[in-house]
């Protein structure tokens, strides 16, 4: 067992356990060497809060495992199912059953096993050893005690406080096994917050019946709290955010149902101290209190200091402050903030004008407050779309739903990225944080119409003859004219054979007709402000095959162009890629006379004549033998 050298170490210096393995029934966790190097903790008594006195193989463990350390504090014992073997876990360190499971006989025939984990485990100490010695308290005492507690410079008087005042003791008292957020002192600023930190708020801090380790619990699971009930339906879940280089866990309220003093919406809360076991459960520090919207979202972007949004926070600084006025006015607001891992993309650390980066910033910003429900609502019928505060630019959004999981998209500027943390309330609207920037392309025209629900059909056609393959080519400048799916059903109602037939596999050769038309190949790619600058009666393009000539008319915040007679709206224009821009159109490009195939193209001509031929020589072998 040459990995668990270290705590062999310490097993040899106790005699405390040498005593226990002679003579008891043991279970020993033992962390690897590994989890030694990690740990910076004090090691007196360590290791018998990593023994029992029973012997537990891994078959045996579920629910929780007394320790040896005085007052026996619990290990809490974590499964969670598998396909093909269950997930085990001794408080938040997991259980490497590989290397685990070894069992063997003392000299007085009591069974031993021995369990190899991954991290350390960690008990509940005293501050020093000067003050009296606190052994295994329950979450009430650990509250209660907190000062004489080892928790580092973190302080709970102010949630101790409100618990007392609100005679909410008894929440903390509960047997059983249990999840408490306690938020620390520092996150009770504004002054008016202590006030709003009411009973059911409280309640909202406690998630009962399950002991909830942040490895050993799912991320973005939803457990109901102590105030999830009639009037008021609040939701607890655990996620991480990374800034590329480390991870930090947070735990977030939802308040699905509200009332007059508890708004509905999301509150995150970073976890500052994780997974300290107590009696009846486990207690989490977290940097606020949960439940309680009290701040603008300026103030809850300025409180992003070391949060998931900090790199987002740095660029409106960046920016010069003109973004940050305008959302400190708005009444009414959403803004969709790219976590900090979105900003690590290297065409965006390249961006230093200001003025781009002013445009990049309003792409994120809606003049009006959107929950993940209303635009779920809303996206029913048709792609729910909206203004942003980028002059003519919009959002798009799409929802997917994979069985009960269902994941929200939005797409600005070319840039399809995902709500990662939805509905963070604030007092004048709401905070999503997506999970990349939008308004800077990253994929060719080639991968944007192949990851693109909406132009499924047009990069089905362009699969054939490789046409597809072009359009990835990193040396062009492309401006397409892209039909969505909408477009192509159209085109089958009014020319139901062409459309028939483009979709036959042996019919490339017009399929790339029809699609280079909607093709141009310049020096640059035209925006649609672009070609509505150029077109003073009719703008003529260079197409692949030919040219192009279109009218362009803005009408209602909205682009239409003209094709053939026919006005054609723009529903989606400017979609920035890498190497072009892609303007989604509501029509085809499409004549009937564009597929005109007077025999079937899989039968060659000379086999054409040759069925003629014989078929007339048939008509005359049957008249014969009628005579």
């Amino acid at each position: 067992m040459f990995c668990v050298l270290q705590f062999y170490s310490l097993l040899e210096n106790s005699a405390i356990a040498n005593n226990t393995l002679q003579y008891r029934q043991v279970t020993l966790f033992a962390p690897t060497n590994r989890a030694f190097q990690k740990y910076k903790g004090s090691k007196d008594d360590l290791i018998l809060y990593h023994m029992t006195n029973l012997a537990k193989p891994l078959d045996q463990l579920d629910g929780s495992v007394s320790s040896e350390l005085e007052g026996n504090p619990p290990i809490w014992i974590t499964r969670i199912k598998g396909r093909y073997r269950d997930d085990l876990y001794a408080n938040n360190a997991q259980i490497l059953q590989d290397r685990s499971n070894y069992i063997q006989m003392n000299h007085q025939q009591k069974q031993q096993v021995l369990h190899v984990i991954d991290k350390v485990l960690v008990p509940v100490r005293s501050a020093n050893k000067d003050t009296t010695q606190i052994y295994n308290p329950d979450a009430f005492h650990f509250l209660n005690q907190s000062e004489n507690l080892d928790v580092g410079d973190h302080r709970l008087r102010s949630f101790r406080q409100r618990v007392y005042q609100n005679n909410k003791g008894n929440v903390f008292l509960s047997e059983g096994k249990h999840t408490f957020f306690i938020p620390v002192d520092e996150g009770f600023k504004p002054t008016p917050r202590p006030e709003k930190i009411d009973q059911k708020v409280i309640d909202g801090h406690v998630i009962p019946n399950h002991a909830l380790f942040t490895d050993a619990t799912p991320k973005d699971k939803d457990y109901e709290t102590l105030a999830f009930g009639d009037n008021v339906r609040v939701t607890i879940s655990f996620s991480t955010q990374s800034n590329g280089k480390a991870s930090s866990y947070y735990v977030k309220s939802n308040t699905i149902v509200g009332d007059p003093n508890h708004t509905e919406g999301v509150v995150l809360a970073e976890i500052v101290k994780a997974n300290i076991p107590v009696r009846n459960g486990v207690v989490h520090l977290i940097n606020r209190p949960l439940m309680v919207v009290d701040t603008t979202v300026k103030q809850f972007l300025e409180d992003q200091e070391d949060g998931p949004l900090h790199e987002f926070y740095n660029k409106i600084q960046d920016e010069g402050g003109e973004f940050m006025q305008q959302i400190t006015k708005l009444r009414d607001l959403t803004l969709f903030a790219p976590s900090n891992l979105a900003w690590t993309t290297a065409n965006i650390v390249n961006v230093h004008n200001r003025d781009k980066l002013r445009e990049i910033l309003n792409l994120h910003l809606v003049y009006e407050r959107l929950t993940v429900e209303k635009i779920r609502d809303e996206n029913v019928n048709q792609l729910f779309q909206v203004q942003t505060a980028a002059e003519r630019r919009k959002l798009y959004f799409n929802v997917i739903k994979h069985g009960h999981n269902v994941t929200l998209t939005v797409e600005g500027g070319g840039v399809n990225a995902t709500v990662i943390e939805p509905n963070i309330a604030a007092t004048n609207g709401f905070v999503h944080i997506i999970d990349r920037v939008l308004g800077l392309p990253y994929t060719s025209v080639k991968e944007k119409l192949q990851s693109d629900p909406m132009l499924n059909n047009t990069y089905h056609l362009g699969q054939q003859g490789n046409f597809n393959e072009e359009l990835g080519d990193s040396t062009k400048r492309f401006t397409y004219f892209v039909p969505r799916d909408y477009a192509w059903h159209k085109a089958e109602i009014h020319f139901p054979s062409a459309h028939k037939k483009l979709f036959m596999k042996d019919y490339g050769y017009h399929v790339r007709q029809i699609l280079e038309r909607h093709l141009v190949v310049s020096d640059q790619p035209y925006t649609m402000a672009d070609l509505k600058r150029l077109a003073n009666d009719t703008v003529t393009l260079p197409t692949v095959r030919d040219h192009l000539k279109l009218r362009i008319k803005e009408s209602d915040k909205s682009y239409y162009v003209e094709w053939q007679g026919e006005w054609i709206h723009v529903f989606r224009p400017d979609v920035e890629c890498t190497n072009g821009i892609i303007h989604v159109i509501d029509s085809v490009f499409l004549k009937e006379s564009d597929v005109r195939v007077t025999r079937s193209p899989s039968v060659p001509l000379m086999a054409t004549h040759v069925t003629i031929i014989l078929s007339v020589a048939m008509l005359f072998s049957v008249k014969w033998l009628l005579l």
